[in-house]
């Protein structure tokens, strides 16, 4: 039997093993996929930390990992339109297929979700075995390390495109990773203004360099200040809240103007104490944002990237799979951006 490494949460507890395990065989309908390269998503982060999401999502053992590009290694019976040696990425979304969103074109919503490196076994692996619908032929073109993190690109494009931005004044809470590709997607697609606002520098002046028309540090700046400098008189168009922090929430309705929109990707750790009277009197709309649209997403991406949208920026880190435990050192210290694994033979 094949063996491969892969990286794995063995227990329920802190860390993780780069353990040996069987290559998994691609059954009927399935395509196997030697990983390249991946990237370090902050849901790793919180299966490596093993904290209190970890504890009622995971089910040890898991190998972990979601943000990946490969080629096919091979095809499972039935498959057809993928051929081995082909790049590809994939949607860590596993879908029904049969529920009244799967079958209206809106998997993103299937409530019987299975994720991958969440629910099943990830990319954090010389080798991963997905669904073939799930599979995303990938330009030849597009660098390895931008793809590789296409998931979590998918995520920001997904928000920041949610609502027509162009020539509005977009305010972005959170500058993890994904806070700054949204914020270059919006001045990619013609927004007025792009302010975000974080406590990190480090990600702040990161998002500077990749778009945002202004960066504020909420502990010592006001964002009443940046909005003045841009001349705005009756409040943001659209609120992206990527932080996931409810002060943060809570602010961005009060400096919204009437009709504002709103969508929510970043996870609340807690319950949010917000005035719905915000929402209700200013006619907001509020969307919640889960993944990437099924997958429309994948094709807006491609075409950002084949318009000249540039990401490379953001990569700040890169480890063989063997020093994996230094990506997630950089990944916890904030400051990084994103941090590559590569998959691929030490030469």
């Amino acid at each position: 039997m094949l063996e491969m490494y892969a990286i794995v949460k063995q227990k329920p507890e802190a860390g993780l093993s780069l353990v040996r395990k069987p290559v998994p065989e691609p059954g009927p309908g399935e395509v196997l996929i030697r990983i390249h390269k991946t990237a370090i998503c902050g849901t790793d982060l919180h299966i490596f930390h093993w904290d209190d999401w970890s504890r009622k999502h995971i089910n040890p053992p898991l190998t972990i990992g979601h943000e990946y590009v490969g080629e096919i290694a091979r095809v499972g019976e039935g498959v057809l339109g993928f051929s081995v040696g082909e790049r590809v990425s994939g949607e860590g979304h596993i879908v029904c297929g049969h529920c009244r969103n799967c079958r209206a074109g809106n998997a993103q919503w299937c409530r019987h979700t299975n994720s991958v490196g969440v629910n099943r076994d990830g990319a954090f692996a010389e080798y991963l075995c997905i669904p073939a619908c799930n599979v995303v032929p990938v330009n030849p073109a597009f660098p390895e390390e931008i793809v590789s993190f296409f998931d979590a690109f998918g995520n920001a494009t997904h928000t920041a495109l949610m609502y027509d931005v162009i020539g509005e004044d977009v305010l972005i809470t959170g500058m993890g990773p994904i806070g700054i590709m949204a914020a270059s997607v919006c001045a990619k697609n013609g927004a007025r203004s792009v302010i975000v606002t974080d406590v990190n520098d480090f990600r702040l002046n990161m998002a500077l360099k990749m778009g945002a028309t202004a960066a504020v540090n909420v502990r010592r700046e006001t964002l009443e200040d940046a909005m003045a400098a841009q001349h705005m008189v009756e409040g943001f168009d659209v609120g992206l809240e990527m932080s996931g922090n409810p002060a943060a929430l809570k602010q961005m309705l009060g400096v919204m103007r009437n009709g504002g929109k709103i969508a929510l990707l970043g996870i609340l750790a807690y319950s949010a104490d917000i005035d719905f009277n915000d929402i209700i009197f200013k006619g907001l709309t509020v969307t919640g944002i889960y993944g990437r649209r099924m997958y429309e997403t994948w094709y807006k991406m491609g075409a950002m990237i084949e318009a000249g949208l540039d990401l490379s920026p953001l990569i700040t880190h890169r480890y063989h799979y063997s020093e994996y435990e230094k990506g997630f050192r950089a990944m916890a210290d904030g400051q990084s951006g994103k941090v590559i694994l590569d998959w691929t033979p030490k030469v």
